[in-house]
């Protein structure tokens, strides 16, 4: 019996940019009569049966057998093609993409699209838990490593930097070493240092573990669409990739609901010796790794995409690939005795052949600086090759509507909780307690203090034991023979004051809170290191909820999306959702309250999620196959770019006015979503 896996023969022409591989010296082709086989060979499946039992039950009715509905959809292609170069229809060869589609069709869509939705779903996940690491952990983060407010903005950036390298790097390589090496290789390293970090107890060391994080988490997205695209057909592709953007989605709810049960329960902390300490936010930091560390185990049982392995002319695991796909399905359907009857594709010739014979030369050493310093140039020029002739205006067109959606949606991302801590802080200002020229002697205050202004008051031989000082300012005030122990203080502060023979004994208000103040015989005893924690107050349950909603608020534009995706166009898709989101920024405007904030910003989640989905599918279809991920990481970086300076950008303007941030997230969407509505449509056409 002939293998057409096995005794695979190799022809190359001469002027042919592909090669083809058949079971035989004549070839047999992808619609061709199957190889033959023995007597003994055929399918236990079949024995038994007559042909006439065999017939299509919808034959009657006048139903086209589905196999039908195939063929004449792959003439309409064949016809479409030839009309758009303007021939004549015929015989024309087949391309490679088009081979490969009616491949992925034959082998349906079934249990393993299903299973590797599921462990590609997880990596995407990972990636939007990423994003709200940083965000939920810093208020406890701040108090426990005592960071300034330069340091803090400088953690909430550091993760977008490290997604913005690893977008470019991963995406790169995805083209070049393979999709699912990369998107392993990315996820390890994203898990090692999520974990890492979860112990770092100083500043710098967080901060670079973080980015380090960040640089591996960066390359899932790119990677993930360009991987999972490539075992879908067209007509399940844009619903499909819709649906995969749910888990971005789930990671955000997940990040939201981990840190609400976590963080704030400082008895789920514990201690390693005494120069270690690790605070319920840092198994929150562990915990947000699980997602990552579930997609990298996935992944050790999904094969590689067979796409890529054709681009590369490794023909024979492709064709094992696209069988196990085939065989897994029908399987799963119940028709196990479908025979997977493909025994020629195509694959394009390979130019860089002669790295091989480099490589393969030398000390171990050499081989690997060379081939390494092959992979960095290849995939420079693939970088490159997207400012070609061929792909200048839509890499442009692209950039753009990346940039401006990424822009306004990350920007409000950040200035919808600010807003909401910026209406808390007034509202708080707004009930402050004012005392003046109170005199008080021989008093102790064992209770806490919260919330006052204190001026120009006289405190003689006081004692101040074992209470909390939370946003307490004393101003031109004295005290004589005071006496402070065991002094937990937030916010608090001294200034223009007189201390005179005055003991602060294990207390943490250390002498940068005495602002111009005057110190006589004054003593600083068993001052307390580090920064007070309380958990209670540092950790706003609201801000957990607010993301929480927001996140949740995608879920109806996600389904709709998912819905019409293919049905109204992924331009559509995305000019209107961009337009739409644009008009619903202008409701910030009567954003008065805690409560509207809330419901702006699930309203801008939910339109401004399908334009999301849209980018996503069109930037896949758009490239071919051997920049598809190269070209999705730069746009992805593009992306991560405009998170960082709309970040800065939005939140300065917080408390200051609610203008600027409005027009330049209208402004930014009305550009991008009239410049989508120029982009070309993809919905009907064969992955490149």
């Amino acid at each position: 019996m002939n293998d057409p896996y096995r005794n695979n023969v190799y022809h190359q022409g001469a002027e042919d940019r592909y090669t083809t591989y058949g079971g035989d010296q004549d070839g047999c082709g992808y619609q061709g009569d199957n190889p033959p086989q023995e007597e003994d060979a055929a399918s236990d499946a079949t024995e038994g049966q007559d042909e006439d039992d065999q017939m299509y039950e919808g034959e009657y009715q006048g139903i086209p057998h589905p196999d039908e509905i195939k063929t004449a959809q792959r003439a309409a292609r064949v016809a479409a093609r030839a009309k758009a170069k303007k021939q004549p229809e015929g015989p024309e060869e087949e391309s490679l993409a088009e081979q490969y589609e009616n491949i992925i069709e034959d082998c349906g869509h079934g249990r393993f699209q299903w299973t590797l939705f599921v462990v590609t779903g997880l990596a995407l996940m990972a990636d939007g838990v990423e994003c709200f690491v940083v965000s939920f952990a810093l208020p406890s983060a701040e108090k426990d490593m005592c960071l300034s407010n330069a340091n803090k903005g400088m953690l909430g950036l550091i993760v977008y930097v490290g997604m913005l390298l690893g977008a470019l790097v991963w995406g790169g390589l995805a083209d070049k070493v393979g999709r699912r090496r990369s998107l392993i290789n990315a996820l390890a390293i994203n898990c090692i240092f999520a974990f890492l970090s979860s112990f770092a107890q100083g500043y710098g060391s967080f901060l670079f573990l973080r980015l380090l994080s960040g640089f591996g988490i960066g390359g899932s997205v790119p990677i993930v669409y360009s991987y999972f695209s490539e075992f879908l057909s067209m007509e399940k592709r844009g619903e499909h990739l819709s649906w995969l953007c749910m888990f971005w989605m789930m990671g955000g709810m997940y990040a939201s609901l981990t840190a609400w049960g976590i963080v704030p329960h400082y008895g789920w902390g514990f201690s390693m010796g005494s120069e270690m300490q690790l605070h319920s936010w840092r198994v929150f930091v562990f915990v947000c790794a699980l997602p990552a560390i579930a997609a990298l185990t996935g992944l050790m049982f999904m094969p590689e995409s067979p796409r890529f392995l054709l681009e590369n002319a490794k023909h024979d695991e492709a064709w094992m690939i696209l069988k196990q796909v085939h065989d897994t399905n029908w399987r799963a359907k119940g028709e196990p005795e479908r025979v997977f009857t493909v025994s020629q594709i195509k694959t394009p010739v390979q130019e860089d052949e002669f790295i091989e014979i480099q490589s393969s030369t030398g000390t171990a050493f050499q081989r690997w600086m060379v081939r390494n310093m092959t992979v960095v140039k290849q995939v420079m020029k693939n970088i490159l090759m997207l400012v070609s002739p061929d792909l200048r205006l839509t890499s442009l067109f692209m950039a753009i509507v990346w940039f401006t959606m990424a822009f306004s949606y990350y920007g409000l991302s950040v200035w919808f909780p600010d807003m909401i801590k910026y209406l808390q802080y007034e509202e708080y200002e707004s009930k402050v307690k004012v005392f003046h020229h109170e005199r008080v002697e021989h008093f102790t205050f064992n209770f806490t203090l919260a919330n006052q202004i204190h001026k120009e008051g006289e405190y003689v031989d006081d004692k101040f034991t074992n209470m909390e000082l939370k946003s307490v300012k004393f101003e031109d005030s004295l005290f004589e023979d005071c006496y402070f122990e065991d002094i937990k203080s937030t916010e608090t502060f001294f200034e223009n004051c007189t201390i005179k023979s005055t003991i602060f004994y294990n207390t943490d208000l250390w002498e940068e809170k005495f602002i111009n103040c005057r110190l006589e015989n004054t003593s600083f005893l068993h001052s307390k290191t580090g920064c007070h924690l309380n958990f209670q107050e540092e950790n706003d349950i609201l801000i957990y909820l607010v993301s929480f909603l927001g996140s949740l608020a995608v879920l109806p534009g996600n389904i709709i999306s998912a819905l019409f995706m293919d049905k109204i166009g992924r331009i559509n898709i995305i000019g209107g959702s961009m337009l739409i989101s644009a008009g619903c920024t202008f409701f910030l405007f009567m954003s008065f309250s805690q409560a509207a904030i809330i419901a702006w910003q699930c309203l801008f989640c939910g339109v401004s999620v399908a334009a999301w989905n849209g980018i996503q599918v069109i930037t896949v279809e758009l490239y071919p196959a051997s920049k598809r991920a190269t070209a999705f990481g730069v746009l992805n970086a593009i992306c991560k770019l405009a998170a960082i300076l709309s970040s800065s950008i939005f939140a300065a303007f917080v408390g200051i006015t609610k203008i600027i941030p409005i027009l330049l997230a209208f402004s930014s969407l009305v550009c991008g979503g009239l410049l989508a509505l120029k982009l070309p449509e993809t919905r009907e056409k064969v992955l490149l």
